[in-house]
C-alpha cells in the first residue's frame, strides 16, 4: 500500500472525515487536489473506504460493514467473502439488493446465528463483476428474456424487442448489460453476439469459454508486437551465457505436446550426481510494459480443454522460439543442482544459458527405456540411455527422501477423454502416470524448491507457491474417519502422519476412498508473496519456476532471478517488489482458479455429451461423493460422474452424515458410503446442465447394507478436490 494511503487509513481510524476535512488534514495544495481526489476516489472504487450519504469518508470495520467478493448459489442467495479474511457473511436472497455473483460488495452485518453463522445484507455494490451475460435467449410477450448458462447468475435479462439483433428464438446470446438489476427491478441487456444453437456442442464449448473470461483470440496489439519475435537465436544474444548446447539435453514430455519449457541433463560424479534443469527463457523476449507481457498477465496461465489450448502466449513464443525443441539453439535459465550419493542437495547455482536439445522424448519411450522392456526403442536411443539410467536412479532416490520428510502422494486417477477427429468424444480412459513422469516430476520439485530456497535465505521479496495446513477440524474429521478403518497417526497430524495413512492403505479396497476424503481435507495451493511453507509437500520454501510458457507466475520469478543474478536486486528493487507482488499473486491465483473451474465444467460437458446416447443403460460404478441430496456415482467403465438423487431412494427417509460420508436409512439402516460398489441405469444426460442423472439398478437395491452402532446426525456439504 502506499504511503498516503496508509496516512488515508490511518486517521480515518478516528471517524468519517468529509473530503474537505481530509484536503485541510493532510494539507493538499489547489495543484495536487485532483490527484489526491484521484486517490481517495481509488480507494473507495477497491473497497477499502466506505462514502455515506452524507458524503464522508471512513472505514468499513469501523462501520459494521465488510467488503468482499459476493458469491451466489443457484437457490437464491449468496455469502461475501470478506477481504480481510474471517468467516463469509450470509445474504438471503431478498437482501441481495440487486448485486449479482462476482461483485465486489458492500455488507452490513446485521446478526450472528447459532454456531456462528454471519449474516448480513448487501448495502453497496462497490464493483461489478459482469459487463455482458452469456444464456438462452426466448421470446415472451413482446420482449425477449436471457436466461444465464451460469446458475449463479439469480437475474434473467429482459431484452427490449428493439435490442434483439438477429437473435432467433432459443439461440445461445450475449447480452450487455444496459440497466443493473436492483431491489424488485430486473436487469435489462441488448444482445450484442449470436453465439448460436444450444445442441451445437461447439456452442457448448464457447458458452463456457465466455462464463469464465477466457479470451481465445490475442488483440491486435499483441499480434503486431508478436511479428517482431525472431524465429532463431542470435550470435548476439548467446554472449555472456553459460554454453550447455555441448551437453546432452532432453525435453520429456506427453506425446500430444507442443511446447516444451524444460529440459533436463545429468552426469555421475565422484560423490554422487549433478543435474541441469534448463527452463526456457521466456523473459528474454516477453519483457515487462509490452503488449504480450500486459496480455500474459492479464490471463495468467494457458488453459487445457480436451478439443483445444487456451495459450498464455502467442504461438510464436509458445510453439516457436520459447520452445525447447530438439536440434535448435535456445535461451535458457538454468538450475544446476549437485547431489550427494543419498540424493540430497549439497551444492545450486542458478544462469542464464543457451541449450540445444538432443531429443524430443515421450513419456512412454522412456519409461521403455527405464524399465528395459524394448529392444528397438533401446536401440534408437542408445546414445542417451546411460543418462536416463542415471536420471531415473537420482529420481527413486529424491522420491525416498520427499517420502521421508513427509510429501504427501495422491496417486489418484485421472481421466483422460479422447476427442475424434470430428471433435466428439470417442472414449473416456485412465491416464497414466509412470516413472517417466515421476522423474520429471522429482526434478522439476527439485528446481523449484531450490529456487525458492535462494530467496529465503536472503529474504527478499519473492513468489511462492504455499500451501496452508488444513485446519484442525478438518484434520480431526479425517482422523476420526480413518480410524474406522483402522488407520492411526503413529506420527502426530502433520504431513507425515497423513503420508503414512496413505501407505498404510495401499493396496487396500479402500485405497482410492481415503485418498479422495484427505484430499477434500486439504486447502488449496496459492501464489503468495508470504512463505508459509508447502504442507502437502512438505516444504519450507517452495515456487513455480518451470513453466514460465504457461504460467505468469513463473515467468515473474525468472525476471527476479535476474534482478537476483546481475547483482541487481537492490534495496530499491525490493521495495518496489514488496509493493508489486502481493496483487501478482492475488490476480493469479484467481485465474489459476478460474482456468481450473473452466476445465473442470469442459470435461463436464464433454462426458456429458459422450454418455447421452447412453441413457437406459446400467453400469457399474463406485459412490464417489455423498451429500445430503444424494450420492454421486463414478462409473468404472468411463471415470463418469452422476447423481442418484436423494428422492428416487424410496424404500426409507436417509440421513446425511457427513463425518462418515454417508446416506443411512433411517428405520432400515441401508448405508451408501463414499467408496462403496453400486450398479446404476442412466435416466438423463443433460448437456445444458453437464448433468447425469443416475437411479440404482434394483438388481442392487434388493441387497441392503446393514450398519450398526451410534445413529448419525444430519450435518452440512460435499467437499470439493483440490490441486497441488
Amino acid at each position: 500500500m502506499e504511503p498516503i494511503e496508509k496516512k488515508i487509513i490511518d486517521y480515518l481510524a478516528e471517524g468519517p472525515q468529509s473530503f474537505k476535512d481530509l484536503v485541510r488534514s493532510f494539507e493538499i495544495g489547489k495543484e495536487d487536489r485532483d490527484r489526491f481526489k484521484k486517490v481517495v476516489k481509488v480507494m473507495v472504487a477497491e473497497g477499502a473506504l466506505i462514502k455515506t450519504r452524507g458524503g464522508r469518508f471512513g472505514l468499513p470495520s469501523k462501520m459494521n460493514l465488510t467488503t468482499g467478493r459476493l458469491s451466489c448459489h443457484p437457490d437464491g442467495f449468496g455469502f461475501v467473502k470478506p477481504e480481510e479474511g474471517g468467516a463469509d457473511v450470509y445474504v438471503n436472497a431478498r437482501r441481495l439488493s440487486g448485486a449479482m455473483h462476482g461483485d465486489t460488495v458492500a455488507a452490513r452485518i446485521e446478526g450472528i446465528k447459532s454456531g456462528g453463522r454471519r449474516e448480513g445484507s448487501v448495502l453497496r455494490i462497490i464493483k461489478r463483476a459482469h459487463k455482458t451475460v452469456v444464456g438462452r435467449f426466448e421470446k415472451a410477450r413482446g420482449v425477449g428474456i436471457l436466461t444465464p448458462s451460469d446458475e449463479k447468475l439469480l437475474y434473467q435479462v429482459i431484452i427490449p424487442k428493439e435490442e434483439f439483433g438477429n437473435a432467433a428464438d432459443g439461440q445461445i446470446v450475449i447480452a450487455e448489460i444496459t440497466r443493473w438489476p436492483a431491489r424488485n427491478l430486473a436487469p435489462m441487456g441488448r444482445v450484442v453476439e449470436v453465439i448460436g444453437n444450444p445442441d451445437d456442442p461447439d456452442v457448448e464449448a464457447e458458452v463456457i469459454l465466455k462464463k469464465y473470461g477466457l479470451p481465445h483470440r490475442f488483440p491486435a496489439d499483441v499480434l503486431h508486437e508478436v511479428l517482431s519475435v525472431p524465429s532463431s537465436v542470435s550470435q548476439a544474444e548467446i554472449a555472456g551465457r553459460t554454453d550447455l548446447r555441448t551437453r546432452t539435453t532432453v525435453t520429456i514430455d506427453g506425446e500430444t505436446a507442443k511446447d516444451f519449457d524444460d529440459a533436463v541433463s545429468i552426469e555421475r560424479t565422484t560423490h554422487g550426481y549433478r543435474l541441469w534443469v534448463s527452463i526456457a527463457d521466456v523473459s528474454h523476449y516477453v519483457r515487462e510494459g509490452t503488449a504480450i507481457d500486459s496480455e500474459a498477465y492479464a490471463r495468467g496461465t494457458s488453459v487445457y480443454f480436451p478439443d483445444r489450448a487456451i495459450p498464455m502466449l502467442p504461438e510464436a513464443l509458445s510453439n516457436g522460439i520459447c520452445s525447447l525443441n530438439p536440434q535448435v539453439e535456445r535461451l535458457t535459465m538454468t538450475a544446476e543442482l549437485e547431489f550427494d550419493a543419498k540424493g540430497s542437495v549439497v551444492g545450486k547455482s542458478f544462469y542464464e544459458s543457451v541449450i540445444k536439445s538432443a531429443e524430443r522424448m515421450t513419456y512412454t519411450n522412456v519409461k521403455k527405456l527405464i524399465r528395459g522392456e524394448d529392444a528397438e526403442i533401446e536401440k534408437r536411443y542408445s546414445r542417451i540411455l546411460p543418462d536416463i539410467k542415471i536420471m531415473a536412479e537420482l529420481a527413486k532416490k529424491l522420491t525416498e527422501r520427499r517420502m521421508e520428510a513427509g510429501s504427501i502422494d495422491f496417486d489418484l486417477p485421472e481421466p483422460q477423454i479422447i476427442i475424434d477427429l470430428k471433435g466428439n468424444v470417442e472414449d473416456i480412459v485412465r491416464s497414466e502416470r509412470n516413472e517417466a513422469h515421476k522423474l520429471i516430476e522429482e526434478f522439476m520439485l527439485a528446481a523449484n524448491k531450490a529456487v525458492a530456497g535462494e530467496f529465503s535465505s536472503r529474504s527478499y521479496p519473492f513468489v511462492y507457491r504455499v500451501h496452508e495446513e488444513p485446519d484442525a477440524d478438518s484434520i480431526h474429521d479425517f482422523a476420526e474417519f480413518a480410524s474406522s478403518f483402522g488407520l492411526h497417526f503413529k506420527d502426530g497430524l502433520g504431513p507425515l502422519g497423513f503420508q503414512q495413512v496413505l501407505k498404510a492403505v495401499e493396496g487396500r479396497p479402500e485405497e482410492k476412498l481415503i485418498n479422495q476424503v484427505l484430499l477434500r481435507s486439504m486447502k488449496q495451493a496459492v501464489y503468495s508473496e508470504e512463505n508459509v511453507g508447502h504442507f502437502g509437500l512438505a516444504f519450507k520454501d517452495y515456487t513455480h519456476f518451470t513453466s514460465p510458457i504457461r504460467r505468469y507466475p513463473d515467468l515473474v520469478v525468472h525476471r527476479l532471478l535476474k534482478l537476483l543474478i546481475h547483482g541487481k536486486y537492490t534495496a530499491e528493487a525490493r521495495e518496489r517488489m514488496e509493493s508489486a507482488l502481493p496483487p501478482v499473486c492475488g490476480h493469479t491465483s484467481a485465474r489459476e482458479r478460474k482456468a481450473m473451474e473452466a476445465e473442470r465444467e469442459i470435461a463436464d460437458l464433454k462426458k456429458t455429451q459422450f454418455m447421452s446416447d447412453k441413457v437406459g443403460e446400467a453400469f457399474e460404478g463406485l459412490i464417489s461423493g455423498v451429500t445430503s441430496f444424494g450420492v454421486f456415482v463414478e462409473l468404472k467403465d468411463y471415470f463418469v460422474e452422476g447423481l442418484v438423487h436423494v428422492s428416487t431412494l424410496l424404500d426409507d427417509y436417509y440421513i446425511f452424515d457427513e463425518k462418515r460420508h454417508s446416506l443411512i436409512g433411517e428405520r432400515k439402516k441401508r448405508v451408501f458410503r463414499l467408496g462403496d460398489a453400486v450398479s446404476v441405469k442412466v435416466t438423463r444426460a443433460d448437456v445444458e446442465r453437464r448433468r447425469i442423472d443416475l437411479v440404482l439398478d434394483e438388481a442392487f437395491a434388493d441387497k441392503p447394507r446393514k450398519q450398526g452402532g451410534q445413529r448419525p446426525r444430519e450435518s452440512g456439504g460435499r467437499g470439493s478436490k483440490r490441486k497441488r
